[in-house]
């Protein structure tokens, strides 16, 4: 990854990573120009395939401040660009019960917008709970660490 504008702050909490893939994303001008401003937000987005094309949903774009008429719809549905290899494989995978294709993170490769997807299996509340406590955990450990040193 070169320079990296957005993450998804609930993917890795919320889903278990399986695979991870790398996409390019049908933009338009303005929406381009919000992004390198840095208003992205990949929060509540999710991707899912449809008539043989895949679409990111829920992915926020701010409107361009300068982009008047030109400004699409914040929420818009946006067309990943996948291969047809690629899109077949993923259906596939996100078929099986339980598994989701979730944005992970934008960034910015040469000149193109890419996002990182990522083939995720929910985690169940209890698994949520393991996880809090076992980095709490780790934390204490440092902590405790850290002052016996000095």
């Amino acid at each position: 990854m070169s320079n990296l504008i957005a993450k998804n702050p609930v993917a890795k909490h919320n889903y278990t990573i399986i695979d991870t893939l790398e996409a390019g994303i049908a933009l338009t001008g303005t929406e381009i120009k919000s992004i390198r401003n840095g208003k992205v937000n990949l929060k509540d987005s999710y991707v899912n395939i449809k008539n043989g094309e895949a679409y990111i949903y829920g992915m926020h774009i701010s409107p361009y401040e300068h982009g008047n008429i030109f400004n699409k719809d914040p929420l818009r549905d946006r067309k990943v660009l996948l291969n047809k290899r690629e899109l077949n494989k993923l259906y596939g995978q996100i078929k099986q019960k339980g598994f989701s294709l979730i944005p992970i993170s934008l960034y910015f490769k040469r000149n193109f917008v890419k996002i990182e997807l990522g083939i995720g299996k929910g985690k169940n509340l209890y698994d949520k709970r393991q996880e809090i406590a076992k980095k709490d955990a780790e934390t204490k450990i440092r902590r405790t660490l850290k002052e016996n040193n000095l």
